[in-house]
């Protein structure tokens, strides 16, 4: 057991003042099987130990001495038992095997950003394992891997769930394994952060310093509740001035939803439409291809690439090869663009908050909230998909404080 602490010292895995309770649930583990440190355990006899436990002790207790045994399982397997060499002769199908998984993403119309977060893991994975031929690959190495994320690398569960999808897809629609129970795998912490919020003086101060097309992205961002991708990926067809709404298609999840059109916005971003319809106009008499369409609907409708609607809002200054395709047309601007002179409008604004893209849709959320509007509206106007995501707001809303005043202020 001296051993296992030292383990738990060195990852940091768990608080230091808990690693006696830890080594402890693992003992009384041991005493209970009857097995000394060195023997193996079974899932079975973790389950019966748990099981056992639930009728004299805290849910609190069982939930931890379970962690405990998570922990020592993937202290054991790391450290304890050799790990297979490195074989370069499995190079070849694992580059196959990449392929293939690319090949489907797109086949499934998967994101661009997924296709690259996804291969990522694969080949962090890869590391992992060392290699060894992906027709041996098991649930078992999945466990070891997102475990190893959890205690090794430290990484968030937001993080580690990522990571989970893109081996889940991996192993169901390329190996056409079963991924297993995970049951044993240890979870990364999932810890609760209170979304960073701007008042709306900040907002104005931030916007202040921003001018021409990069303004008008975050205003729309900020007023439209929108995310950096789905400001990006605009096009001329999803504004509604009639109506006062925006679009978002293909938005988080691959969802479709409407929200509000500032009307402030509308003259100016008329004025800018004018100004993309004189480059969309410069690209047809150069004879230069239509922008890239959504799914298959460049095979089903070749020329509506060409076409006026089915323009970008925010049009790259210059014409570069589709990352897929190779043709040379004209792309959206890159999310650099926005993120970069958000960042530096917020420093020349003297806001001392980390200020992202993001940032101003959360404020977008807190504002409406602050106004009075019920949080089942902001939720459809954000587009998530559960109202818990969306009740993280109620706790930096100012106007949700119950009027309580500090006793200092009193």
């Amino acid at each position: 057991m001296d051993s296992f602490k030292s383990f738990l010292v060195a990852k940091k895995a768990v608080p230091e003042k808990r690693i006696p309770y830890y080594v402890n649930w693992v003992r009384r583990f041991q005493d209970t099987i009857g097995k000394g440190p060195d023997d193996p355990f079974t899932d079975d006899e973790v389950r019966q130990f748990l099981k056992g436990m639930e009728l004299h002790h805290e849910e609190w207790q069982v939930k931890q001495a379970k962690e405990a045994l998570d922990l020592y399982r993937y202290y054991r397997r790391q450290f304890l038992q050799d790990r297979p060499a490195e074989d370069g002769d499995n190079l070849k199908a694992w580059q196959e095997m990449g392929r293939e998984l690319v090949r489907l993403l797109r086949l499934k119309h998967r994101a661009l950003s997924t296709e690259k977060t996804y291969l990522s893991w694969v080949r962090d994975f890869y590391r992992f394992v060392k290699g060894i031929p992906p027709q041996t690959l098991d649930g078992g190495h999945v466990v070891a891997y997102l475990s190893h994320l959890a205690v090794e690398k430290r990484v968030s569960a937001s993080t580690q769930h990522q990571a989970f999808n893109a081996l889940l897809f991996l192993y169901r629609h390329v190996l056409e394994k079963d991924i297993g129970n995970l049951q044993e795998m240890v979870r990364a912490k999932r810890v609760r952060r209170l979304p960073v919020v701007l008042s709306r003086q900040e907002v104005l101060r931030l916007l202040d310093q921003l001018e021409g097309m990069t303004r008008l992205m975050a205003e729309l961002t900020y007023g439209c509740g929108l995310r950096v991708s789905e400001c990006i990926r605009l096009r001329v067809k999803d504004i509604d001035f009639e109506r006062g709404a925006v679009i978002v298609r293909a938005g988080k999840g691959d969802k479709d939803r409407m929200t509000v059109l500032p009307e402030s916005l509308k003259p100016r971003l008329r004025e800018h439409l004018d100004t993309v319809r004189e480059i969309y106009e410069r690209d047809r008499a150069a004879g230069a291809d239509g922008v890239s369409l959504p799914d298959a609907l460049e095979r089903k409708y070749p020329h509506a690439g060409k076409e006026w609607p089915w323009q970008w809002v925010f049009p790259s200054r210059d014409l570069s090869a589709d990352p897929r395709t190779k043709i040379i047309r004209r792309h959206h601007v890159h999310l650099n663009t926005l993120q970069k002179a958000v960042k530096t409008a917020a420093q020349k604004a003297g806001i001392e908050k980390r200020v992202t893209v993001h940032t101003l849709r959360h404020s977008f959320a807190t504002h409406l909230l602050e106004q009075g509007y019920d949080i089942r509206t902001i939720q459809e106007l954000l587009g998530h998909s559960h109202v818990q995501t969306t009740m993280i707001y109620t706790h930096v809303a100012t106007r949700n404080k119950l009027g309580v005043r500090s006793p200092l202020d009193i």
